[in-house]
């Protein structure tokens, strides 16, 4: 889940037109995890083909990627490597939660109370090899790049976006600060209206823009010390100490100006400070990957979507239509861009 900074940020309430024309990199395994959560059935079955295989994935993959191109944005999506053998606690931690969420919603399923059950259920999602590997193939036949990350797609995401060579890094959580992004887009890829958990309320979820720099401007400190603020909370690759939320990180780190002085003078327990810090400020990135976008071929997302995954072709017709029309725009912006 990453580090937690809402109660320190205020984040730029945003639209997908405004976007348009610029690249984002998308945290793809981030991306995938939402689809696999939120696209459900009312009792919280995922959606499934005939022959009993998952394709809530490649639902949210297709549907929320043409809504991207259909306002002009060129996503890029970056997909994890071999985790960091520093995450390997927080990768149990999940398997274990998901594991309590299965048999929970096992249990309002068999009570009737399907409400609970839908949401016990959004938890108990896996992604795995072979899901990534068709939603890749899904992308490509949209004619949309991605990229093999060394080991976090957050960390080769935001590198991406440091060097210029896109907009910003996409991903609900907010490690993608830590890494050095200088914008971060939350809700990219979730945006729309949402029904509020056991309320008969619908929000509309609009896409929320962070700049590193003004974070760090209104806080008063450098990344640096962002950094040592979120191994002093805790990470995906370290507890942290208990009791230690955002404000007292903040308020820590203003007083001893790092975290190995907060951790010396308060006499706290940090296992692996220094190697945790090390991974956020010189991470494991690529740059073997060419950022080419396409256009979609309809022939072949028909035939996957339909021919095997037993999609309605109907229903996937307007949303390859709003596509093209998408795809001719920004290449039309990118003629007009030469004169």
């Amino acid at each position: 889940m990453g580090i937690d900074l809402s109660d320190l940020v205020e984040p730029r309430p945003s639209a997908l037109k405004d976007f348009k024309g610029r690249a984002v990199a998308i945290d793809g395994y981030n991306a995938l995890y939402q689809f696999l959560s939120s696209i459900r059935q009312a009792d919280g079955t995922p959606l499934m083909d005939s022959k009993g295989r998952i394709t809530s994935h490649l639902s949210g993959t297709f549907h929320r990627t043409a809504n991207l191109l259909e306002a002009g944005i060129r996503p890029v999506y970056v997909f994890d490597g071999k985790p960091n053998p520093l995450k390997a606690g927080t990768l149990q931690d999940r398997r274990q939660r998901k594991e309590k969420a299965q048999a929970e919603w096992d249990e309002a399923l068999e009570a009737g109370d399907t409400e609970t059950a839908r949401m016990k259920a959004q938890q108990t999602s896996r992604l795995t090899k072979e899901m990534a590997a068709q939603a890749k193939q899904l992308l490509g036949y949209m004619g949309v790049p991605c990229v093999q990350a060394e080991e976090d797609g957050e960390a080769q995401a935001s590198y991406m976006a440091s060097k210029g060579e896109v907009y910003a890094a996409a991903s609900q959580d907010y490690d993608s600060l830590l890494f050095g992004a200088p914008v971060l887009v939350r809700n990219m890829t979730l945006s729309g209206r949402r029904k509020l958990p056991r309320k008969n309320v619908y929000v509309d979820v609009v896409p929320e823009v962070l700049k590193l720099g003004e974070l760090l401007g209104a806080l008063g400190i450098t990344r640096e010390q962002l950094v040592d603020m979120g191994v002093l909370m805790g990470t995906d690759f370290n507890q942290g100490v208990k009791g230690i939320g955002p404000k007292k990180a903040l308020k820590l780190i203003r007083e001893h100006g790092s975290g190995e002085a907060a951790i010396r003078e308060q006499k706290l327990d940090v296992p692996g400070f220094e190697n945790v810090r090390e991974i956020f400020l010189s991470p494991k990135t690529t740059d073997d990957y060419t950022l080419s976008w396409g256009k979609a071929d309809r022939e072949r997302i028909l035939a996957m979507l339909c021919g095997e995954f037993e999609f309605s072709e109907q229903r996937l017709m307007s949303t390859l239509d709003k596509i093209s029309e998408g795809q001719k725009a920004r290449a039309q912006q990118s003629l007009d861009s030469w004169f």
